[in-house]
């Protein structure tokens, strides 16, 4: 069980405990970078994670899988927003660390299984299995699982799939684990909440350029493209220019090659809504990829409820998505993940 010192992987040992299964921990400790400089979160999620093993009777193991999280994600990362792009990392980190460095170690201490505190569902038998959404509607975390293959769910257990979150705390607290009220982390995976802008310069250079309107109309300077996304309000340093509309400016889209952020006035500007996308690097959670073209639902943020669109196929690996209603902030790097009613077709990269 990955016990990550929080509510929800501390219930789901429990509940596995109390289905009958031989449940040992492990504590994956992914970032070394700060540990020189004071800023160790990972210390207290141990400690809260030894605090669950010791009240729950079992072993706990800790790894760091330092090296692997940064040759598999962190360097994805970096290279996806020197391209101007928004990664979802936690995705990323899902399919290389928690899905694939984990049971390949757990694999080695014995395990049949490996099982995580996500909150969604696994059905079917091996090598056909089914990704379902979690019961509960907003906790759902289908959305940073999409890129998960048969053999990696024909070895995963969810087991918080069927719960909602305030039962989750109420169990923990029945069950006296100390971090029954402890908050829902955030923050990029593993690496933890931070000063996104300092940490993002530690490892990329700062390029400034202009702030252009749609119009054409230079309002200002950014610090550097990479620190900016697709429907971005805050941050801009141009609050203060105003029309007779009195709206605030958001972040519509980047010229690359000129190295200009350009913005839109008004949350309903038509430049922040596209009717229309194209994803690559498909992934699809079936054996056997869906027949295109294909109607079905489509997400492309986590937590935004699910948008009627039609896959058409551009090529092998990249496709069309046409929106029965357009969507605002369509934002390069990140995910679109498709769903046939609580069931996750797969998704792709938002290109």
């Amino acid at each position: 069980m990955g016990l990550s010192g929080g509510v929800d992987s501390a219930v789901a040992a429990a509940v596995l405990l109390e289905q009958g299964y031989q449940v040992e921990g492990l504590f994956m400790k992914n970032w070394d970078e700060d540990d020189d400089e004071g800023y160790c979160p990972a210390e207290q999620d141990l400690a809260d994670a030894r605090d669950v093993a010791e009240c729950l009777g079992i072993k706990l193991h800790t790894i760091s899988f330092s090296s692997e999280y940064w040759d598999r994600v962190f360097e994805y990362f970096l290279a996806e927003y020197r391209a101007g792009r928004t990664p979802n990392p936690d995705i990323l980190c899902n399919q290389e660390i928690k899905f694939k460095a984990f049971p390949d170690y757990a694999a080695g201490l014995g395990a049949d299984w490996i099982a995580t505190g996500h909150y969604a569902r696994v059905e079917g038998p091996a090598n056909q299995r089914q990704l379902l959404k979690g019961r509960d509607e907003n906790k759902d975390q289908s959305y940073f699982l999409y890129r998960l293959d048969q053999p990696a769910l024909s070895q995963t257990l969810f087991p918080l799939g069927d719960l909602l979150k305030p039962d989750v705390r109420s169990m923990a607290k029945d069950r006296g684990f100390k971090n029954f009220a402890k908050k829902d982390s955030t923050g990029i995976c593993f690496i933890g909440e931070r000063k996104f802008t300092e940490f993002l310069q530690r490892y990329l250079p700062a390029q400034p350029g202009e702030i252009i309107s749609t119009e054409g109309e230079t309002l200002g300077k950014h610090q550097g493209l990479m620190f900016h996304t697709i429907g971005q309000r805050q941050g801009l340093g141009i609050g203060g220019l105003r029309d007779t509309s009195g709206e605030p400016w958001y972040v519509a889209g980047k010229n690359m090659g000129a190295n200009q952020l350009i913005v839109a006035q008004g949350n309903d500007h038509p430049a922040l809504f596209k009717p229309a996308l194209e994803a690559k690097d498909l992934r699809w959670i079936s054996a056997t990829a869906p027949s295109i073209p294909l109607h079905c639902h489509a997400r492309i943020r986590y937590r935004q409820s699910d948008q009627a669109c039609e896959i058409t196929a551009l090529s092998d690996d990249q496709v069309q998505v046409c929106f029965s209603e357009p969507q605002r902030a369509v934002t390069p790097g990140q995910a679109i993940v498709f769903y046939d009613g609580n069931l996750c077709l797969g998704g792709g990269t938002i290109c």
